[in-house]
């Protein structure tokens, strides 16, 4: 795997489905911790966070999640997230990531929406400053939390948003979006309307119900995960037609019961449908995994060939919300490490 693992590092890449909580790594933890003595969720000392880590099922994976969110106290502990993604994607030779942050986490605790927006703004200054790592942001809301939520993250993203927000996106719970339909449909109408593009996840712990009410209802333009859709032809039919693409995220599926094992993921169904895929992390340190290693499994444990992870690189620039300009630079990249002019 020599060849094929410094061809995947020479790559460049663009990370589409990331969590802003998710993508917290043991140094940032530590840092984090650190800044607040008092709060006892995490281990203190870098061994026993490693271990902390370790992913062991979902409800392990909400513990840490969760311990993880209660370390942002105050907008520098947002800021220091947000860099510290930055520090780990470009190490991964990311250029671009388009980073879900659920502002509501944060101002529910009484933390002032501008002081949330203030502090990405700060982060993706020094993302790009110091990691050459370029962001974009999503707001999303977590389903579970209703209507109140989604109203305040819409307010939040119309009123005082940071510079680079480009999406809004639903994720959490799939089984509990039908009870507050009507209002996510109005609340992603406005955002649409305002210039935000549509994300929401959808067909991940669901089944394709819920990806046609996210094309249908919330009018997306991308798909976080959406592997479900093969249980339903038409649906597939409608998204090789469409060429909607989907955000996959294999070790996710994996860590979350979605799928069985590795061995068992429906990526190269996907591929061989003619769908539209992007290969992506969603909360790494948390999944053991990182957006490189998503791609080192695809070809060592899914057969992906180096042109079938070109494409995937290609295809997460082109579904990516980047300027007509920044996207031909990319690309044009990918084809230089594609054509072997780079070495690997």
């Amino acid at each position: 795997m020599g060849l094929m693992e410094s061809f995947i590092d020479e790559l460049p890449k663009v990370e589409l489905h990331l969590h802003l909580v998710g993508s917290a790594s043991v140094p940032t933890v530590l840092e984090l911790a650190q800044r607040h003595p008092g709060e006892a969720v995490v281990p203190r000392t870098e061994a026993e966070l490693r271990a902390f880590y370790g992913f062991r099922d979902f409800p392990h994976f909400a513990e840490v999640y969760g311990a993880v969110s209660a370390l942002v106290r105050e907008p520098a502990d947002i800021a220091a997230l947000v860099t510290g993604a930055a520090r780990d994607l470009g190490g991964q030779n990311v250029r671009y990531v388009e980073l879900t942050v659920t502002p509501h986490t944060f101002t529910k605790e009484g933390m002032p929406a501008a002081e949330v927006t203030e502090a990405l703004d700060i982060g993706a200054a020094a993302a790009r400053r110091e990691h050459g790592v370029r962001f974009g942001y999503i707001f999303d809301i977590a389903s579970e939390y209703g209507g109140e939520a989604a109203r305040a993250t819409l307010d939040h993203a119309l009123t005082q948003p940071p510079e680079a927000l480009t999406g809004f996106g639903l994720a959490g719970i799939e089984q509990a979006r039908p009870a507050h339909r009507d209002v996510f449909r109005e609340v992603f109408a406005a955002a649409i309307a305002a210039g935000l593009h549509s994300v929401p996840h959808a067909g991940e712990m669901s089944g394709p119900e819920t990806i046609w009410e996210a094309l249908n209802g919330l009018r997306a333009e991308r798909i976080g995960h959406g592997i479900s859709c093969l249980a339903d032809p038409a649906l597939v039919a409608y998204l090789r037609e469409t060429q909607v693409p989907l955000e996959v995220c294999p070790t996710s599926n994996v860590c979350t019961k979605q799928v069985p094992d590795l061995a068992s993921h429906p990526l190269p169904r996907l591929l061989a449908e003619g769908l539209f895929v992007t290969l992506n992390s969603d909360d790494p340190p948390m999944f053991g995994t990182s957006l490189t290693q998503e791609y080192r499994r695809a070809a060592a444990e899914l057969g992906l060939s180096r042109d079938q992870l070109a494409d995937l690189a290609r295809n997460g620039v082109r579904a990516s919300f980047l300027d007509a300009a920044a996207k031909r630079a990319l690309l044009g990249e990918i084809d230089e490490v594609a054509a072997g002019s780079s070495g690997g």
